[in-house]
């Protein structure tokens, strides 16, 4: 039998459980889950190994019209994944009508790529609402295949796999068999401690932060971690390190929980906080962040 393999990009809006889903997919906690939306800034690669096929998912940001350089920037790492997938799954929440972009939608309808349509989170909808879902969006997408899952409880993902690996080319693995990831270490630090400042945090300053970890070393029985939070003006620096430290402090024990799991391995972890101003509409900082070439 002929070995497949394939790139596979996840679009949609925001908050319709993309994250969720390539999870689900790669057994793994690659990509950070929180109800906030616009929490996945970067296309994360998530690789699923058996003996007859290799399926890379992409995780894109949630589809928006930006309104700053992060975010356009942010909108470029979706823009790739129209060139680069040989399946594109558009994710969609029952009940929902359209993309935050209708260009975006424009280029699903007219893509030659094979395209599956994933009804999320019907759970929470009626059967005859879910049955009217699927014909309305076979009828605006009639070349699309259409499936409704739930990410969150595992349901149909295993027939939306089949699909996937049908609609798969023949071609030799692009990575490594026991690769999970094309992500380094440092980034699943830098997003976890994100998450957690997503999670605590309210308003402006989750989206104001970016982290970058200066220091990743692993010793035999410990990992030893110290990571910067750059947010945009002294008043943040404020909020997140929290009266008598407790803010900071409360990110940095569930951050090095969540670690000491991924990793499976003990964290020493330090934070420190740093003002780096206006980053977000900054080239050169978004650069060294790695949202621009």
């Amino acid at each position: 039998m002929s070995h497949k393999a394939g790139f596979v990009n996840i679009i949609g809006n925001p908050n319709v459980g993309k994250s969720t889903l390539m999870n689900v997919l790669v057994g793994e906690k690659l990509s950070i889950i929180t109800s906030k939306a616009q929490t996945t800034r970067h296309r994360i690669l998530g690789i699923v190994n058996t003996e007859e096929y290799q399926i890379i998912f992409s995780d894109t940001p949630g589809i928006i019209k930006p309104a700053y350089e992060l975010q356009s920037s942010m909108m470029d790492f979706v823009k790739t994944a129209f060139e680069d997938a040989d399946v594109l799954l558009y994710m969609i929440e029952s009940g929902e009508k359209e993309l935050k972009d209708p260009a975006f939608f424009e280029k699903i309808k007219n893509t030659k790529t094979p395209v599956i349509v994933l009804i999320n989170k019907i759970d929470k909808s009626s059967q005859e609402f879910v049955v009217e879902q699927i014909e309305t969006w076979q009828e605006r997408l009639p070349n699309a295949f259409v499936y409704p899952i739930s990410a969150l409880n595992n349901f149909n993902v295993e027939k939306v796999l089949n699909q996937i690996v049908e609609l798969l080319p023949v071609s030799e693995p692009y990575y490594p068999k026991d690769q999970l990831t094309d992500k380094p270490e440092r980034f699943f630090v830098n997003e976890t401690i994100r998450e957690k400042i997503l999670i605590n945090f309210k308003k402006e300053i989750p989206y104001a932060v970016e982290i970058e970890t200066e220091e990743f070393i692993e010793e035999e029985d410990i990992i030893r971690i110290r990571s910067i939070i750059m947010v945009e003006r002294e008043t943040q620096k404020g909020i997140i390190i929290g009266h008598k430290g407790a803010g900071l402090k409360k990110v940095g024990t569930e951050a090095r929980k969540d670690l000491e799991k991924f990793f499976d391995k003990k964290i020493f972890l330090e934070l420190y906080v740093k003002v780096n101003k206006d980053w977000r509409s900054n080239d050169r900082q978004l650069k060294r962040f790695g949202y621009k070439e």
